[in-house]
């Protein structure tokens, strides 16, 4: 162990966490306006029809992925009856299928931001520079994706990535594990950690806002051709006029 790797695995988590949580509550009190996609789908949406589902639900599922691969340890797995080879068999399956859709949604939309002239326009640097971690991120994940169906020791991420993960979370970094993980999976890991670095003063942002008011908002009102005000009994978010 070097003080390399106690930078890149012991330092470097915990200031993305930091940059990451005041960045995201920084955009939330200085730019609730700004909080937002922009959304261009009045400029074209023929593509974004395509590429958007194609995006969001292939990174949904790669979430899922990571999830279950970083959080749940292999000795759950295995007491549940799923063997190595079983494993890896659905993660190559469901991982690349998901990563390629993953990949395919966003260069699609990256195609149309570049050629629609008004949705180019309202890209800003700081979302170009987006696309292209994010762009790193999908092709790294892919990569090792593959390089763990091929099996080994030396590609099973979760005795190393995993392993690392989980002990940052008690404050107690494994770095021995990381450091023994390969090139493919530290070269992930790092582009990952850039992602979320950036991830507050992009578009990105808009993916912690939930839609939670809405559940509880006062039924719209509609006037009745019929009778007035007195026709039917009053009714949550129903006003007499």
């Amino acid at each position: 162990m070097n003080w390399q790797d106690v930078l890149l695995w012991a330092v470097l988590p915990y200031v993305m966490v930091v940059v990451l949580v005041g960045g995201t509550i920084w955009r939330y009190r200085y730019d609730k306006f700004g909080w937002t996609t922009r959304s261009s789908e009045l400029h074209e949406s023929r593509l974004l029809r395509v590429g958007s589902p194609l995006f969001h639900f292939g990174l949904l599922v790669v979430i899922i992925g990571h999830v279950i691969g970083l959080i749940i340890p292999k000795s759950w797995t295995d007491a549940a009856g799923l063997s190595q080879q079983a494993y890896h068999v659905q993660a190559l399956l469901l991982g690349g299928i998901a990563g390629f859709c993953t990949l395919a949604g966003v260069a699609i939309l990256i195609y149309r931001r570049r050629t629609t002239g008004p949705v180019f326009m309202a890209t800003t640097r700081n979302d170009k520079l987006m696309y292209v971690v994010l762009v790193a991120a999908i092709v790294a994940g892919l990569a090792t994706t593959l390089l763990g169906a091929a099996g080994g020791e030396e590609h099973n991420y979760r005795l190393t990535v995993a392993p690392w993960f989980r002990s940052l979370f008690v404050l107690q970094p494994d770095i021995a594990s990381m450091a023994g993980a390969g090139l493919a999976f530290q070269l992930h890991t790092l582009i990952g950690l850039l992602l979320f670095t950036i991830w507050p003063f992009t578009r990105l942002v808009h993916a912690f806002t939930a839609p939670l008011g809405y559940l509880f908002r006062p039924y719209i009102v509609y006037r009745s051709r019929r009778g007035g005000p007195a026709a039917r009994p009053a009714r949550r978010g129903w006003e007499r006029i």
